[in-house]
């Protein structure tokens, strides 16, 4: 019977003494281990680091990439001139053109669709990186576009609505 309390108080104590180093782990490596996402930006781009800041919250690792060819890249990852925004990442095979909200990258990653990626055209107020203080949040669409192009979700901020 000593034993078993002399086992219980060392179960305690390493788990005391594990606690610190668990939670100085990002959230997403403590929950699940998410993929890599390879951010490419124009090197002038305030708002791209915004959107990898957002992603990176959402427990993703992210490295950033500058490039003074944004065009070349877009070009060279099959993303469509229409679909084009400021800032173009890769992930698991797949192509993420400008502010996607992370909730969608995780979905896409979840379904795992015949598409070449994801994009939300343009540079929508409220959208993740373009979440200013005192703008008005306005609704946007995130495609996914491959062989075809499809609407895969309306978005208010990060929120899918």
């Amino acid at each position: 019977m000593k034993n078993d309390q002399v086992t219980s108080r060392r179960a305690v104590l390493a788990a005391a003494a594990a606690l610190p180093l668990l939670m100085s782990m990002p959230a997403g490596v403590r929950a699940e281990a998410l993929p890599l996402v390879s951010v490419t930006k124009d090197p002038s781009c305030d708002c791209c680091s915004g959107w990898a800041a957002h992603i990176e919250a959402a427990g993703f690792p992210v490295r950033v990439s500058d490039s003074a060819d944004m065009d070349g890249v877009k070009r060279r990852l099959g993303v469509p001139a229409d679909l084009a925004s400021c800032h173009t990442a890769e992930v698991q095979g797949y192509v993420i053109e400008g502010h996607v909200p992370a909730v969608a990258i995780r979905r896409l990653l979840a379904e795992r669709p015949e598409a070449t990626g994801l994009a939300v055209p343009g540079m929508p107020a409220g959208s993740p990186g373009m979440d200013f203080p005192g703008i008005d949040p306005e609704q946007y669409e995130a495609f996914l576009f491959g062989p075809t192009t499809r609407s895969f979700g309306r978005f208010l901020g990060p929120r899918e609505i």
